[in-house]
């Protein structure tokens, strides 16, 4: 039996992770953190203007897969990359493989990834660090904004598909992979890696983090995510290279706002506060 038959199996399993990151990084109840989130979104417009603007974010691939069918260019770069990289992936998928990476592999690729996203934002709303909450959201949009030019304009396939000797790994495992979470990413949309992307900026933002063990297992985690991405026979050499690129950069970029935000906001309280203090 597959671990994942469904995406239905895959949010259930996204769910438990994220709960156990969060017990792993606080100790504390989760539905305590879960309480602090919903209570943020209630009492801060700017936070609900901020959560709302990285949900629609996340939407953009599907924009862009709609556009992408609407329009006459008809461009394909694969055999370019093919021509540079060669045997670059089929050299590390045959070396490495292993059943049992595979499941593990799957598992980092399709719900690792997603998990430590929404446990990051849960982690820093409980934790009352907004600069990196902020800075996680400044983040994905830089990743997405960057990301679907390239989708558009710059198509390449996923080396499983043009490879004579790279297999989709993932079947194996999510038997249904192809119909149930391609919806979500266009199988020429790989350069550049947004799982590499959007992992790196994660392990950016989370090594600024006053927590001890989510400084350390991020990084750690996005790291493995990358060895995925040629494991399963995903993405290409030069598709890491600029997702680790555009993740350093969007990090920086989305730290950097979020910092210029906070002090031009604590000033503005000081500036009141001295105000006040006058009258």
């Amino acid at each position: 039996m597959s671990p994942f038959q469904s995406m239905t199996h895959a949010t259930v399993y996204i769910v438990i992770t994220v709960i156990v990151f969060l017990i792993a990084a606080t100790r504390k109840n989760p539905f305590v953190i879960a309480g602090s989130f919903v209570q943020e979104i209630f009492s801060s417009r700017k936070y609900l203007i901020h959560f709302a603007a990285l949900i629609t974010i996340l939407f953009f691939n599907k924009i862009e897969m709609w556009v992408e069918k609407r329009i006459d260019y008809k461009a394909d770069f694969t055999k370019s990359i093919y021509s540079i990289e060669g045997n670059f992936v089929s050299a590390i998928q045959h070396f490495f493989h292993n059943d049992i990476l595979t499941v593990i592999s799957s598992y980092f690729y399709v719900v690792i990834f997603p998990s430590v996203m929404i446990a990051s934002i849960a982690l820093y709303t409980f934790q009352k660090n907004y600069k990196l909450f902020y800075a996680i959201c400044y983040a994905l949009m830089f990743n997405y904004m960057i990301a679907i030019p390239f989708y558009l304009f710059f198509p390449v396939n996923e080396v499983w598909s043009f490879h004579p000797n790279v297999k989709l790994l993932i079947l194996d495992v999510f038997p249904t992979f192809e119909q149930d979470y391609r919806p979500l990413s266009g199988l020429d949309n790989c350069f550049p890696s947004l799982h590499t992307s959007i992992s790196v900026s994660m392990a950016v933002i989370a090594v600024k983090s006053r927590n001890t063990f989510w400084k350390i297992f991020v990084p750690i985690s996005s790291a493995f995510i990358i060895f995925t991405i040629f494991y399963l026979g995903i993405h290409w050499l030069s598709d890491m290279c600029a997702g680790v690129v555009l993740g350093v950069v969007a990090a920086r970029l989305g730290l950097r706002i979020s910092e210029g935000r906070l002090i031009l906001g604590e000033q503005a309280l000081l500036k009141r506060s001295f105000k006040n203090n006058e009258l």
